[in-house]
């Protein structure tokens, strides 16, 4: 009784506060203090509700019977929409908070919203090699499922909430996309439900044009359903090495041969500075040195990217096995960094020990929580963005980030872009090696100004036929978006398929011009 007495006299001194001084300066200068008390329990409560509710779902096998059902039910709420005389544009009814992405989707306030409630697993083929998923499903359900009977997807993108949904109709990437490239990569089929309320499936082979048209569409041209995508034989750990590198020039090299390396399952970098990085690179294993095992994922452990700074620190190479699971969501607890601008003290070992594993909280109640005033001071002095440019212009474009927003720790992720049709694909005729440079935090140049700096970077990135991850904000206009991406395929397919009136353009969804 006496922890939760003490948690509830905190609780009441909290209350007490907030109204001596304001509900609004406490979430701005104090927030640590309510995501503790409040944001990080709730977390823990939804997490187990929905980990219980996914594995009953999947034990009593119901999801496939009653997923016909639910189809069916959007495509009626579709149909209706026409009826009453199509006046408003789509969209899905899942709450802007919900999503993982910072920008605040206010076109759902205007749209006519289809609810879509389909967050489950509804088969796993291990003779095809298939899992077929509901688009709400995140990445900890599958992990959790896949890797308990010896699955794991090809590529895995890093925190437990991003939807297979978000991934298909925005983009993922992981440590493993130098050998499979991103998410939609390593997808076999989609099911639709198109602007006329008519049911589709698409393959490389079969309606091929919607196939590669989804991929970054950001729902405008149809409501995802479900999504076949392919699975590969786990092992139990991966095998990571950990070496610090030092010069820019030495980084990059080092960097992009790591990446050529298909013999690497993993490839990753963390930039500390301009001229200091550490370079990770990681096998699949059964085997392990139990000396050498670190269970990175435990409540305890330190967080991630600072474990991996005390290899430069130290200035010496490491070796460790990391269970695959705690190794796909290595950066999931202290969301990459941006944790420790929200509880400074996380990495403290008193409060890992004692709060950790409440931890992280749910990026969906932080959005819901933060208020207008905080969301504008993160959007003029924060920056969370991913550019993905050819690799061989990373000195250039790292240059151009310190330049720029000055923002470290940098994630360096390296992928293969496969040319194929579709809103992105290389400038040639041959796939071409890729880097996502993920900036996260905040931005360290004098006078930075969220607008003109963002426009500057942007502006590089497609100078070298690079593309801005869309979950981020957007400062492009129309002209230089349509620069940045190929919608010839995507303005065909809208056409067919009647979505002028149902969709809005994937422009007008996302950049902060069409919006504002």
């Amino acid at each position: 009784m006496e922890p939760a007495l003490s948690l509830a006299v905190c609780a009441l001194l909290f209350l007490l506060w907030i109204r001596v001084k304001g509900l609004e300066f406490v979430l701005i200068h104090q927030r640590w203090v309510f995501v503790c008390l409040f944001l990080l329990p709730l977390s823990l409560i939804f997490d187990i509700f929905y980990y219980v509710r996914a594995w009953v779902v999947f034990k009593l096998n119901s999801a496939p019977r009653q997923h016909e059902q639910r189809v069916r039910d959007i495509q009626k709420q579709v149909r209706e929409w026409k009826e009453q005389g199509s006046k408003t544009f789509m969209c899905t009814g899942r709450p802007g908070w919900l999503t993982v992405s910072l920008r605040v989707g206010k076109y759902k306030k205007t749209h006519k919203n289809i609810m879509i409630n389909l967050m489950d697993i509804l088969e796993v083929d291990t003779k095809k090699q298939i899992v077929r998923v509901e688009p709400l499903v995140t990445m900890g359900q599958v992990t959790a499922l896949l890797n308990s009977i010896g699955w794991t997807l090809p590529v895995l993108p890093e925190l437990d909430d991003l939807t297979v949904g978000g991934l298909i109709m925005g983009t993922g990437i992981e440590s493993s996309s130098h050998k499979y490239g991103l998410f939609q990569h390593i997808c076999t089929a989609y099911e639709l439900v198109l602007a006329d309320g008519s049911f589709v499936r698409c393959t490389p082979s079969e309606n091929s044009d919607l196939f590669y048209a989804v991929p970054w569409s950001c729902g405008t041209l149809g409501f995802l359903v479900a999504a076949e995508i392919r699975i590969i034989p786990a092992k139990k750990y991966v095998k990571l090495r950990f070496e610090p590198v030092r010069g820019l020039e030495t980084i990059c090299e080092k960097f992009t041969q790591e990446s050529q390396r298909l013999e690497n399952h993993f490839v990753e970098g963390l930039l500390y500075s301009l001229d200091e990085a550490v370079i990770m690179t990681g096998v699949l294993t059964d085997q392990l040195e139990p000396s050498k095992l670190n269970s990175i994922g435990s409540y305890y452990k330190p967080w991630f990217f600072k474990h991996v700074e005390k290899y430069l620190k130290a200035n010496r190479e490491g070796l460790e096995y990391i269970p695959l699971r705690h190794y796909y969501h290595r950066h999931t607890r202290s969301i990459f960094w941006e944790l420790q601008d929200i509880i400074p003290f996380g990495n403290n070992p008193v409060f890992r020990y004692l709060f950790g594993w409440m931890v992280p909280p749910k990026i969906s109640l932080l959005k819901l929580t933060q208020g207008e005033t905080l969301r504008k001071l993160y959007e003029q002095h924060h920056v969370v963005q991913d550019m993905l440019v050819p690799m061989k212009c990373l000195k250039q474009a790292l240059h151009t980030f310190h330049n720029d927003i000055h923002v470290y720790p940098i994630w360096l992720c390296p992928f293969i872009l496969p040319s194929q049709p579709g809103l992105v694909h290389p400038k040639g005729d041959e796939a071409e090696l890729y880097v996502d440079i993920g900036a996260y935090g905040e931005p360290r140049i004098k006078h930075f100004e969220a607008r003109s700096c963002m426009r500057q970077l942007e502006k590089f990135v497609r100078s070298v036929h690079g593309f801005q991850m869309l979950y981020a904000d957007c400062y492009m206009d129309r002209e230089e978006f349509w620069e940045m991406f190929d919608g010839s395929l995507y303005h065909k397919l809208r056409e067919q398929l009647g979505c002028q009136d149902a969709f809005p353009e994937v422009y007008d969804k996302i950049c902060k011009a069409a919006r504002h």
